[in-house]
C-alpha cells in the first residue's frame, strides 16, 4: 500500500533502527530527537510534493526513495541521521496502529464466507510459497519473509509491520518495498487487459484485483476502469487482506518464539503478540462500532500515512545502495514468481466459484 489513497488508507508497519533514547523533561521532546523529527518532516514534505507531481508513485514509495537518496549522498547530517533512527520505530508503530481505522469487521462480513475464504487461502498460500522460494534461492530468512508478507498481504505496510518480528534490517525492508512497488505496478497495468478475455464479471474482477494486487492505490487504479462498483468490491477485498495482517504477524511471532532455543531468563525473546498488533485490532474494533465520524476517519487516514511516510524516510536513510543492489537477480525472480502465483491462485478460486 503506498499511495495517498482516496480510498481507505493503508498503512505502514513496524521497525526502524536503534532503541529510543529517552531524555525527556516534563513530557517535552528531548533536544536529541529534534534533528530526527525535523529530518523526518522534511522527508515527508518531499514525498508529498513528489507524489503530487508524479501520482503514479505512492507517498510511501517516495519516502523510502528520498530517504535512500539522502542517506547515500551525505545530504543528511550525521546528527540528524542518528536522531532519525531514534524516532523511526515509534512513527512506524503509530502508523500501523492507525491503519486499523481503515477497515471494519462489518465490511469484511458483507463479502460472504466464500470470498473471505478465498482471500485468506490466497494469502496463506502466497506467504508460504514465496517465503519458501526465497529461502531456496538463499535470499535469507528475513528478506524472504518480508517479500512473502508484502506480496501476500498489503505491500509496504505489511513489510514494515513484519520487519521487527522477522529480525530484518533496513535493506531487507527497502528491497521488499521496491519489489512490491515494481511488480504491483505491472499487475495494475496488465490485469485490466485480461479482465474481459478471461470472461470475468465486474464483481469477479473486483475480487481478483483486491486479492492479487499489493497496494490499495494500485488496486483502485486497476479496478477504476470498471467504475465505482468494481472499485468498491476491490477495495473491501483488499482491506480484508489488511485485516489479516494482525493475525499473520502474531502467528509468525508466536512461531518464532516457540522455535527459539531456550535462553536465560534475561535474554530477549520475540514477544508473543507485539503490542502494536493489539493496537491495530483495537482500532479495527473501534471503527466497526460506527461511532467514528467520517471526517475523523479521513483525518486519521492522513495522520497514518504521514507517520508511516516519515518513518520510511528514516528507514530509507539507513540503506546503503551498494549493498542493496547486490544479488538483485534472485530477488527479481522471486518477486516475479510471487506475482504470478498470487494472481493465478486467486483467479483459480474465482473460476471455481469462490468470490463473486
Amino acid at each position: 500500500m503506498t499511495t495517498m489513497e482516496r480510498a481507505p488508507a493503508e498503512v505502514l508497519p513496524a521497525a526502524g533502527s536503534g532503541a529510543a533514547e529517552t531524555t525527556t523533561t516534563g513530557g517535552a521532546t528531548s533536544p536529541r530527537r529534534w534533528p530526527g523529527l525535523l529530518a523526518a518532516a522534511a522527508g515527508l514534505g518531499g514525498a508529498l510534493l513528489a507524489h503530487r507531481f508524479i501520482p503514479a508513485v505512492g507517498v510511501l514509495t517516495w519516502a523510502v526513495a528520498l530517504g535512500m537518496l539522502a542517506g547515500n549522498t551525505r545530504l543528511l547530517p550525521a546528527a540528524a541521521a542518528t536522531a532519525l533512527g531514534r524516532v523511526t520505530r515509534r512513527l512506524l508503530r503509530i502508523g500501523i496502529v492507525l491503519l486499523g481505522f481503515s477497515v471494519s469487521f462489518g465490511a469484511i462480513a458483507a463479502l460472504g464466507l466464500g470470498t473471505v475464504g478465498l482471500v485468506a487461502g490466497t494469502l496463506v498460500a502466497t506467504l508460504v510459497v514465496t517465503t519458501w522460494l526465497g529461502n531456496r534461492v538463499r535470499l535469507g530468512r528475513a528478506r524472504s519473509l518480508l517479500i512473502g508478507t508484502g506480496f501476500a498481504i498489503c505491500g509496504a505496510s505489511a513489510i514494515a509491520a513484519m520487519e521487527e518480528t522477522a529480525g530484518a534490517d533496513e535493506e531487507d525492508v527497502a528491497v521488499g518495498i521496491a519489489m512490491v512497488t515494481l511488480f504491483g505496478t505491472l499487475a495494475m497495468v496488465l490485469m485490466p487487459l485480461l479482465w474481459h478475455p478471461l470472461g470475468l464479471s465486474d464483481v469477479q474482477f473486483g475480487v481478483w484485483a483486491g486479492a492479487s494486487i499489493q497496494e490499495v492505490g494500485q488496486v483502485v487504479a486497476a479496478a477504476g476502469a470498471g467504475g465505482a462498483a468494481v472499485v468498491g468490491v476491490a477495495v473491501v477485498v483488499k482491506l480484508t487482506r489488511v485485516l489479516l495482517l494482525a493475525p499473520v504477524v502474531a502467528a509468525v511471532s508466536v512461531r518464532r518464539r516457540m522455535s527459539s532455543p531456550e535462553r536465560s531468563t534475561d535474554a530477549k525473546r520475540p514477544p508473543i503478540v507485539p503490542l502494536f498488533v493489539l493496537g491495530f485490532i483495537a482500532c479495527v474494533a473501534l471503527r466497526s462500532t460506527g461511532m467514528i465520524p467520517a471526517g475523523a476517519l479521513a483525518a486519521i487516514s492522513q495522520v497514518q500515512v504521514a507517520a508511516l511516510a516519515a518513518a520510511l524516510f528514516g528507514m530509507g536513510a539507513g540503506v546503503k545502495l551498494r549493498s542493496l543492489l547486490r544479488r538483485s537477480g534472485p530477488v527479481l525472480a522471486v518477486a516475479a514468481a510471487a506475482t504470478v502465483f498470487v494472481a493465478g491462485i486467486a483467479l483459480a478460486g474465482i473460476l471455481l466459484g469462490l468470490g463473486g
